[in-house]
């Protein structure tokens, strides 16, 4: 393979695991790394004709999210666990475009449901055509990912239907919060398990499914997904205090004024009750709106700049740190090589991510 192919690969790979050179340490990483990406490239060029529909206006709508981009973790998960069994055959390849499809149509539906007005960069999918086509877009993408696992058998049809309940109770429980006297961090570590947690650790496990891997690895795998989408979404958390970038066009504190309680702001609030200063915190981020603006930009920027430099945020980051270990510990199950070196890095490079 020529250098510039092999950057390329390192490239590519570096997007959705945040390997860089480091993945090409062996001849046995190199190899692995050429079957995911080749692999990777199929599954791009797939999904374009997975949605197809008969329809101009479904096509654009439902390939918008896709062209935007993505790191395109969820399957890149699928494809790796998968070199547990026969690798990257047609049905791997179908049931990481499915995992893919169910991700991208749970964005159509989120950014209606937060009245989001970016995604990856680009207006969100309701902003440029309204609420109803976005959500229309979403279900035909959740009906083309069914009609992709519909034949793949039935566990495949069972653990694509608990994991859509999941996602459905996840985003249900974020509505509604907290029932009176629940510990309000617990129930947003369950939403962000339902959430996110649940797709990531399915796209793990259908990997060791479909690829005829020894059925002892599921759990393990399984676990580890889960532990990895709960940290993602931490470190997210972390991530949205930051100053905006032009990767996501988002201003620093872009959850918070959409209301949304985040890890930092729920420990803040649990420290407020014995601590004036964090109270007096509390207060300037929920502060009601003043004028005809949702908030005083200036005085919210300053806000959110003092809980980013908070003892709380640190320790958002350290509970991250702690469902990336317990993600890799249920590794141990399985034997040691290049995947689960490469799932190991994967949990660490997560956490310190930067956006």
């Amino acid at each position: 393979m020529t250098p510039s192919a092999t950057s390329r690969r390192a490239s590519r790979l570096s997007s959705s695991f945040g390997f860089g050179e480091r993945l090409f340490a062996s001849a046995e990483e190199k190899q692995l790394a050429r079957e995911l990406d080749d692999a990777l490239e199929r599954i791009e060029g797939d999904l374009r004709d997975d949605m197809r529909f008969s329809d101009s206006l479904a096509d654009t709508t439902t390939r918008y999210l896709l062209e935007a981009g993505g790191k395109r973790v969820r399957p890149t998960l699928t494809l790796l666990t998968a070199q547990l069994g026969a690798g990257s055959t047609d049905d791997v390849l179908a049931v990481a475009r499915a995992v893919e499809l169910i991700h991208l149509a749970s964005l159509y539906h989120d950014d209606v449901m937060d009245d989001a007005t970016m995604r990856r960069g680009v207006p969100s999918a309701q902003h440029v055509w309204g609420n109803s086509v976005a959500i229309l877009s979403g279900d035909l993408l959740f009906a083309r990912a069914s009609r992709l696992v519909a034949g793949l058998g039935e566990d495949a049809i069972r653990l694509q239907a608990e994991t859509f309940e999941r996602l459905c109770l996840g985003q249900l429980h974020e509505t509604v919060g907290p029932e009176d006297g629940a510990d309000p961090i617990a129930h947003y570590l369950r939403v962000l398990s339902d959430k996110t947690g649940s797709l990531i650790a399915t796209a793990a496990e259908t990997g060791v499914m479909m690829s005829g891997a020894d059925a002892a690895y599921r759990a393990p795998v399984r676990a580890y997904g889960e532990g990895i989408g709960v940290a993602f979404q931490l470190v997210d958390d972390v991530i949205d205090l930051s100053p905006a970038t032009d990767a996501t066009g988002k201003r620093a504190g872009t959850d918070l004024r959409a209301g949304v309680a985040t890890l930092p702001l729920l420990y803040l609030r649990a420290q407020a009750a014995d601590d004036p200063d964090a109270a007096a915190l509390l207060a300037r981020l929920e502060a009601p709106p003043t004028g005809d603006d949702a908030f005083d930009d200036a005085a919210f920027d300053a806000a959110v700049a003092e809980l980013r430099a908070h003892p709380v945020t640190e320790r958002t980051l350290a509970e991250a740190r702690r469902w990336a270990a317990e993600a890799v510990a249920a590794l141990d199950a399985i034997p040691a090589g290049a995947v689960t070196r490469a799932l190991i890095r994967f949990a660490d490079s997560l956490v310190e991510r930067q956006g």
